[in-house]
């Protein structure tokens, strides 16, 4: 890499990093964040979906809009209403207040990701310089969210919940006054119109979507506002690709997503996602109610998961580059399968921390090399035109799948402690055992999935050292 690269890879890294804690730091939080605005216990849920609904709902456009109207302009704009937003909620006195802020952070996420990373592919030509750019990408998006859950423990622990908010301030601020000189422009060759229809149905059903998959984590998957806002979420959906192949102007040309490499990518990074972040969510069940931990243990215990994310983060390219994107999903997804199931040995001993950690740490790796094959699968064969589609995409299917494997995961453990009628630690062990069994399972189908129906690639030129 140049100096510049190198410079431009650290400010576009370092401002995926504050997203990802952003997804996280709350999460600790949340309790002494609803205590000291008033928030009710029903209403405490929209403090986080809020930020995941609009955050998973305009990804997807605004990655479109980057490819049109421009990436830098986007970015910018997205980090300076990041900064804006993050000190509303930190000065927030209302609950609405608190939820608008979020609101604006979700709209700031859903800007910045994709506008972030096809800025990311489009500095480094295809290859092992954008492997090892994405790698480290994924790596610190990965340590993002493992270190927001330790970051929002102890700034409220030690100072204020509100810190969990205004901390994001000087960053956004150094990003923005930073990213003009040294972020290249990327604008559009030509003056293109937005495709309105394609662009309403696809928000719209992304956002009915995760807020049914929000809220089947609370209500339960038969509630009737749930399944009637999933079937609308489907709906709108398949409408958004009728409407994509008549359209002279789509959002999202039809043979893009009949690609191989955007197809069967994006199945499996969302099983990536699926699969880790409701990993989190189980052992955070386990550690405090059968292991009874604090919640600031919790979050400092999942800090071997965080480094194992990094470690696989930061060989993913370089294994991307050596043994090609099909293997190195493979090799990730059984890596990640056995390193779960043998989670489903836990027991209620406080000695079992071990196996957790041990476990952890190499799932993690494993987990970070199915994302960086996935990352660079599902941006590759595309010219640069048509990189903001491509990460509007790759970044949609990691929001959907944050949003989706707690849900799920959540129903599996909670149907089997109903079924034992039981919530003390025997139960949630025995819930939270068949969560993991099935959560490996899945991990297995995504590995499975790659290597059938990706094709090997192996790049000619030498690893990057």
């Amino acid at each position: 890499m140049t100096g510049r690269q190198k410079l431009v890879l650290a400010l576009l890294l370092g401002s995926q990093f504050m997203v990802a804690v952003d997804f996280s730091i709350l999460n600790v939080a949340l309790p002494v964040v609803g205590a000291g605005l008033g928030f009710s216990l029903a209403d405490l849920q929209w403090i986080a979906t809020a930020f995941a609904l609009t955050a998973a709902g305009f990804t997807l456009l605004f990655g479109r809009v980057a490819d049109l109207f421009g990436r830098k302009r986007l970015f910018l704009g997205g980090m300076a209403l990041l900064g804006l937003s993050s000190a509303l909620g930190g000065l927030a006195t209302s609950p609405g207040m608190l939820l608008v802020a979020r609101v604006l952070q979700g709209l700031a996420t859903a800007a910045v990701t994709p506008a972030g990373l096809s800025l990311l592919t489009t500095s480094f030509k295809e290859g092992p310089l954008r492997d090892k750019a994405l790698g480290l990408n994924g790596a610190l998006m990965s340590a993002g969210f493992t270190a927001g859950a330790i970051l929002g423990g102890l700034l409220t622990d030690l100072l204020s919940w509100r810190w969990a908010f205004l901390i994001n301030v000087p960053v956004a601020a150094l990003v923005v006054a930073l990213a003009p000189s040294v972020i290249p422009d990327s604008r559009p060759a030509g003056r293109s119109r937005l495709d309105v229809p394609g662009a309403v149905a696809v928000t719209g059903g992304l956002l009915t979507l995760v807020y049914g998959l929000t809220q089947a984590g609370e209500t339960g998957w038969g509630d009737p506002a749930t399944l009637a806002a999933l079937v609308a979420g489907a709906a709108l959906l398949a409408g958004f690709w009728f409407i994509e192949k008549r359209s002279a102007d789509p959002l999202v040309p039809v043979q893009i997503m009949k690609r191989p490499t955007v197809v069967w990518g994006n199945a499996v990074g969302l099983i990536a996602f699926v699969t880790e972040t409701s990993l989190v969510f189980l052992l955070t069940l386990y550690l405090q109610k059968v292991l009874g931990y604090s919640a600031l243990a919790t979050g400092l215990a999942f800090g071997i998961l965080g480094l194992g994310t990094v470690i696989g983060g930061t060989f993913g390219g370089r294994a991307v580059g050596r043994m090609g994107n099909r293997a190195t999903i493979v090799i990730g997804g059984v890596v990640q399968a056995v390193a779960t199931v043998s989670l489903v040995a836990l027991g209620t001993s406080g000695a079992w921390i071990w196996l957790l950690l041990a476990a952890t740490f190499i799932g993690g790796v494993g987990n970070m090399f199915m994302i960086v094959g996935f990352m660079v699968t599902a941006t590759s064969g595309l010219p640069d035109r048509e990189q903001g589609l491509a990460t509007g995409l790759a970044t949609m299917t990691q929001q959907v799948g944050i949003t989706m494997g707690i849900p799920i995961m959540s129903a599996i453990a909670t149907a089997r402690m109903t079924a034992l009628d039981g919530s003390g630690p025997d139960a949630v062990l025995s819930g939270v055992s068949l969560a993991i069994l099935v959560n490996s399972a899945l991990v297995l189908v995504g590995a499975v999935l790659a290597g059938a129906f990706l094709a090997p690639r192996r790049d000619k030129r030498a690893p990057v050292r």
